[in-house]
């Protein structure tokens, strides 16, 4: 069961928290529990009732994406291991897949499940990482997705650097609008991509070597962490 802090329930529902505060004192809406540090909590459940949120057949739904089509293969493991994971919790489910650009808001597969969550029929939603969803707006949906009643699990939490972040955002952006271009400022784009790539990869292997004298093992077990 999720909860939510008195802040994070009032922008939900909008209303401020001192509407909150009010309903506790008169009776009206109570929060779920109070917290040691004297918090008031509000249930998923509670969030459902007061935006009049139905109970009706959801399911769980496991978003598997890739960038392009000669990652098929990586899509492929993306979707046996999201398989294996949404068994284990023995619910009702459906994976949608899709192939495209993070920054890309016409996917097929996005498209239908943010349909989905409008007529509230997903109950949840499990991801890889944050970026298999969007690479920018995740927050977004989000916030959608509660607003319908849904939620949105990410499996690998891990917090890439700053670095990584800022590398890998530019190489989305400018391989889309590369896709636009023909001839020789193709070209020049795409050598730029390629540049960035190797950079970044080169950035990582230098973080790893670090990694690896300071732990005192061998590189090429590094490299395989």
């Amino acid at each position: 069961m999720r909860y939510y802090s008195i802040h994070e329930f009032s922008k939900l529902i909008n209303r401020t928290p001192q509407t909150l505060r009010n309903w506790d004192k008169s009776g009206k809406l109570k929060p779920h529990h109070t917290g040691s540090n004297g918090y008031r909590y509000y249930s998923h459940d509670q969030l459902k009732e007061v935006l009049g949120i139905k109970e009706t057949s959801q399911k769980v739904v496991g978003y598997c994406r890739v960038s392009s089509n000669k990652q098929k293969d990586d899509l492929q493991r993306q979707v046996e291991n999201m398989k294996k994971y949404l068994e284990s919790l023995n619910v009702e489910y459906e994976i949608i897949q899709d192939i495209g650009s993070g920054i890309n808001y016409k996917k097929k597969g996005l498209r239908q499940l943010i349909k989905m969550i409008n007529n509230k029929e997903v109950d949840k939603i499990v991801v890889f990482y944050k970026d298999r969803l969007l690479r920018f707006g995740f927050e977004l949906v989000e916030y959608m997705a509660n607003l319908n009643g849904c939620e949105i699990e990410v499996l690998d939490s891990t917090e890439k650097t700053d670095e990584q972040e800022l590398v890998e955002d530019l190489i989305q952006i400018v391989t889309v609008f590369s896709c636009r271009l023909q001839g020789k400022r193709a070209n020049k784009t795409r050598k730029l991509v390629d540049e960035l790539i190797e950079e970044n990869e080169e950035l990582l292997n230098d973080k790893v070597r670090a990694s690896a004298k300071i732990k005192n093992i061998p590189l090429s077990e590094a490299l395989e962490n």
